[in-house]
């Protein structure tokens, strides 16, 4: 057992490395450290949609195996006109993405949560939820949140999203898909629309 706090390498978008990645990588192997490879695909970008994002993704994971010789991969599909983790399209692919990682594989699968809203409103916590409620369901090992704002403003976060982040997953542990998918259809609709505000 290694113990120590996990030291992070990125790969870049869409499954390419830089000289700078692996030599961090190299510094971490050489110190025993966990390691954890965090790459998060962009739904819209060159991996064009849903469906080819979550190949991406799948193949993002492994990638973090292969490469870097990683303990743990840190995922989340970005949306590339919200730059948000909590859209429709990014939680399917979230989705199908881990519940496919769960199912053949021993990897241990965290992810990101980037809300459009700020922090300690009403929409950040449903945004939060939803997420959360994915990860949950398709069988996610580690949560990794929650950054208000999209993650891109200092100090716009609290303690709050995070709660609600483990109580809505402790809350979908367990649940149907059939009855998780019509809660998280009804969630994202009530935030949908407010996107650019």
């Amino acid at each position: 057992m290694i113990c120590s706090d996990s030291h992070e390498v990125s790969q870049l978008n869409e499954l390419k490395i830089d000289l700078d990645a692996i030599s961090v990588i190299a510094h971490y192997q050489g110190n025993s450290n966990v390691i954890m490879d965090e790459q998060m695909p962009i739904f819209g970008g060159y991996a064009g949609g849903i469906e080819e994002t979550a190949i991406v993704d799948i193949a993002t994971h492994i990638n973090a195996f292969v490469m870097s010789n990683a303990t743990w991969h840190l995922d989340g599909p970005v949306h590339i006109r919200w730059g948000s983790t909590n859209t429709r399209e990014t939680l399917m692919i979230a989705g199908w993405t881990c519940a496919t990682i769960s199912e053949f594989t021993n990897i241990l699968s965290g992810n990101q949560y980037y809300p459009c809203a700020g922090p300690c409103t009403e929409m950040c916590l449903l945004e939060a939820s939803a997420q959360a409620i994915t990860d949950s369901a398709s069988g996610r090992e580690i949560l990794s949140g929650v950054a208000a704002a999209k993650g891109v403003v200092q100090d716009k976060t609290t303690g709050m999203e995070a709660r609600m982040m483990g109580q809505a997953a402790k809350a979908a542990a367990g649940m149907e898909i059939e009855e998780v998918n019509k809660i998280l259809d009804a969630l994202v609709k009530s935030y949908e629309k407010n996107y650019a505000t």
